[in-house]
């Protein structure tokens, strides 16, 4: 049986003092709409791997990538805003 804690380091990446910082938290938010919007388009895609779509399956393919390019945008627009020391 071999020991595995010479490799604890490996195996356990992720102490508990290793968190996101509070920026990376705000930016994690920030671009929350555009990741489920992502989500969204990639469940609509999923359904229609493994058959051709359907109306109203190209309906929902349109609406997520719309839905997608709108986030886009408006994360483009709020980090444009944003001044250059972070603070709003």
């Amino acid at each position: 049986m071999d020991l595995i804690v010479p490799l604890q380091d490996a195996v356990t990446a992720f102490a508990d003092w290793i968190e996101p910082t509070s920026a990376e938290l705000d930016a994690i938010e920030r671009e929350l709409p555009l990741i489920l919007a992502d989500v969204d388009l990639l469940d609509a895609q999923i359904i229609t791997l493994d058959r051709a779509p359907s109306e109203l399956d190209e309906r929902r393919l349109r609406r997520a990538r719309r839905r997608v390019l709108a986030e886009r945008a408006a994360l483009a627009n709020r980090t444009a805003t944003v001044p250059a020391g972070g603070a709003a």
